[in-house]
């Protein structure tokens, strides 16, 4: 597989040696890389890199000294004692390192979601939750989190700075893909060639629109941008081919010797200010080759660059031995050199960031800087800050003088132990003969001449009692470096006794322990919050145009380029064990003081929460995922109760109707009282008691016989008559030419005659 690195990747590749100003401005400057109206030469870049080097050189020095404290070797180790003399060193400094990085990981592994990411405005919401997806996702997969980690903390704890370069990694690989296989044919409407036309348009003018038509579409513009006529892709087919693809695209992290960077030292402490940073490097002849951003390595003499021949170089530090005797020199490593800054480079005053790689005499690289943030790809942070200085110091320079007074009051104990005769027996000269010496050392009875007392005479040597002094030394100067550290290595150093042997005192000591260590903690994820800035604005250039993101077991997302881009706060989640027990404690005190009465939905949020804090979160999700499973006896009586409820409302409610019935009838019958209806009614009613009297006597008299015929038709008749008469009284009377005639007779002939009388 062959791997080309595109130039924000470069971080994984060579470093390069530093020449005489005055050699360089004698070479003869190769043809121009760029066209730049002015680019930079290596006798001014050289100068750059001359006057950073005092505050770098003074930092290696210091750095070299705080490592040689800590493994108590070199210089600051124990000189060669004498013969019978001890030498050993305790190692203080590296016992309150070990107590340190714990302390200062643990905050940024113990958490999934190390980063959270806020958007500034309404519209890059929706951005902001996929960056910050994305973000936890690299870290969790593409980035060695755990190792990376570590090595952060341990570097700035024992090196007093820790300088990360942030870069972008890119590999290719040849792989075996199915492909379709397509025919072209000329468009068969206007339509359809307009369609192929705006393809084409999209693949000239705007390539990331282009990636997101369909594969046919995409074909069809490609071939008839390649024939210069329109055509008409259409699938034929699956056939297996062997393609350059992409195997690796993502953000790349190392973390490189604080004495391989040169930092403009005008910045006055502050280095995201400074105007330039070279970095010194080592790489391959190989991987150099397979960088296409590297022009001129035809003119590069390796050989005489390789990083064995350099051994010592002032402008690079290398762990690489010096016992490389292989005959493969391109596996050999060669020094390069990488300037970062500002360069009028239009020749107009105004300053662009640019970056130029080169090799001995020979430049291979000079364009632009491309990363979207126009800085250079180095993040710096401080463990402890040194004011006016891009640096910081570590522990050892405030534990130096505590760890070579327990180690000269050690080796004192050891030699004072060491050279005493311990569990011998010392005789009286002419105590013994030879004979019944002999009987002493073999364990047999022996005689003794009467010289004195055998007490006297015979002395049992043991090891002598070691001064309370030299315990007191230890003590104080272990009790003195715990509290200039604020670590507590169980020496018994970090107490209340300073504020009192009360509880608050205890708690006030761990307190000003914690927030010392918190100090130092905020610092880091400050230089972690500015990693992730940059990763973000990287992710927003060179990520693929798709990457389909884990969240969880069950759930997948698919992130977009496109949809990256925005303004955004970034947060860092770190927090210590000792403030998550605090908060745990809390949250506990929260829920006995609420009691069985808390809401189900509430007390699954705090008891989420404390599973998260105690570092559980499989507890946590299964407490936010959780429902409780009913009663199926509990469920049968509520369900009871709920029909039972239900009745008596539909009882209630029948009431209610009931009595607006009864009050509506009520002020009918007032409504009719006052407008004389219920009168009429009752007129109504007496008219049609007095008709059905009238129709019972004549119908009784009928029955009866008592009636004679002719009787009976005039009551008949007469029943008729009246029965007429009444309905004209009553009938609703309609207008007639300004008169008003019973509706009966409304449509009668004028000169009806009435009708007769009985």
């Amino acid at each position: 597989m062959e791997k080309y690195t595109q130039s924000p990747n470069r971080n994984e590749q060579a470093d390069t040696q530093y020449h005489d100003p005055d050699k360089l401005a004698e070479t003869p400057q190769a043809q121009k890389l760029t066209q730049w109206k002015k680019e930079p030469t290596l006798p001014e870049l050289s100068q750059d890199l001359e006057f950073a080097r005092e505050e770098t050189n003074d930092q290696e020095s210091n750095v070299a000294g705080w490592l040689n404290l800590r493994n108590t070797t070199g210089a600051e180790g124990p000189k060669k004692a004498k013969v019978g003399r001890s030498s050993v060193q305790p190692k203080l400094i590296r016992k309150h390192n070990e107590w340190r990085y714990p302390a200062l990981s643990e905050p940024f592994l113990n958490t999934e979601r190390m980063f959270e990411v806020s958007p500034r405005t309404h519209e890059d919401v929706p951005k902001a939750k996929q960056n910050q997806i994305l973000l936890n996702w690299q870290f969790d997969t593409k980035i060695d989190k755990v190792d990376f980690i570590d090595r952060y903390v341990r570097t700035a704890v024992d090196e007093g700075s820790v300088i990360v370069r942030v870069g972008w990694e890119t590999e290719y690989g040849m792989r075996e893909v199915e492909e379709t296989v397509f025919d072209y044919f000329p468009p068969e409407s206007d339509e359809e060639a307009a369609i192929v036309n705006e393809a084409v348009n999209a693949m000239v003018n705007v390539p990331h629109e282009f990636v997101n038509l369909p594969e046919d579409l995409q074909a069809s513009a490609e071939m008839s941008y390649e024939r210069q006529e329109l055509l008409v892709a259409k699938a034929n087919g699956v056939a297996k081919a062997v393609r350059e693809v992409m195997v690796k695209n993502c953000p790349s992290l190392r973390i490189i010797d604080v004495r391989n960077l040169f930092i403009d030292p005008t910045c006055d402490g502050d280095w995201e200010k400074a105007q330039y940073m070279i970095h010194t490097y080592e790489a391959t002849e190989s991987e150099l080759k397979a960088n296409k951003g590297f022009k001129n390595l035809d003119k590069v003499n390796f050989q005489e660059n390789y990083v064995q021949a350099k051994q010592g170089d002032q402008d690079h530090h290398t762990n690489t031995p010096q016992t490389d005797s292989r005959s493969d020199n391109t596996k050999k490593k060669i020094l390069v050199y990488e300037y970062w800054g500002l360069y009028d480079i239009h020749d107009n005053g105004v300053m662009v960031p640019i970056v130029v790689t080169w090799i001995g005499n020979e430049i291979i690289q000079m364009e632009e800087n491309p990363f979207p943030d126009d800085k250079p790809p180095f993040v710096i942070v401080p463990y402890m800050p040194i004011l006016k200085s891009v640096f910081g110091e570590a522990d050892a320079s405030l534990l130096q003088d505590n760890q070579r007074i327990i180690g000269a009051v050690t080796r004192g104990m050891i030699d004072l132990m060491g050279r005493s005769a311990n569990a011998q027996t010392a005789w009286a000269k002419g105590a013994l003969d030879p004979v019944n010496k002999r009987r002493a050392t073999n364990g047999e009875d022996f005689e003794f001449n009467p010289v004195g007392d055998i007490r006297n005479t015979m002395q049992q040597l043991t090891f002598p009692e070691i001064p309370n002094s030299a315990h007191e030394m230890v003590s104080v100067q272990n009790t003195e470096a715990e509290s200039l550290t604020g670590v507590k290595a169980f020496s018994g150093g970090i107490s209340g006794d300073a504020y009192g042997s009360v509880a608050t005192g205890i708690r006030g000591a761990l307190d000003s322990a914690a927030t010392r260590e918190m100090s130092i903690l905020r610092r880091l994820a400050m230089g972690m919050k500015k990693i992730g800035q940059k990763i973000i604005a990287m992710n927003a250039v060179y990520l693929s145009e798709e990457e389909v993101v884990r969240v969880t077991n069950k759930e997948f997302v698919t992130v977009k380029r496109d949809e990256l881009a925005g303004n955004f706060d970034l947060k860092v989640d770190i927090s210590t064990a000792s403030v998550d027990e605090q908060r745990a404690q809390d949250l506990g005190f929260v829920l006995q003081t609420v009691g069985p009465d808390m809401d189900l939905g509430m007390k699954k949020i705090v008891l989420s929460k404390i599973a998260d804090l105690k570092r559980m979160p499989d507890l946590a999700e299964q407490m936010r995922n959780y429902e409780p499973q009913p009663d199926p006896i509990a469920q049968k009586r509520a369900e009871l109760e709920l029909r039972e409820l239900e009745a008596k409302i539909m009882e209630d409610e029948a009431r209610a109707k009931l009595a607006l019935a009864q009050a509506h009838k009520a002020e009918v019958e007032a409504a009719d009282i006052e407008s004389g209806v219920q009168h009429e009614r009752d007129i109504e009613k007496m008219v049609a008691q007095a008709r059905g009297n009238r129709s019972s006597q004549v119908t009784k008299a009928i029955l009866d016989g008592e009636t004679g015929a002719g009787n009976i038709e005039a009551a008949v008749g007469y029943n008729k008559i009246a029965e007429a008469e009444e309905e004209r009284e009553t009938a609703p009377r309609v207008p007639t030419g300004g008169a008003f005639i019973p509706q009966q007779i409304a449509g009668q002939p004028q000169g009806l005659a009435p009708l007769g009388t009985v």
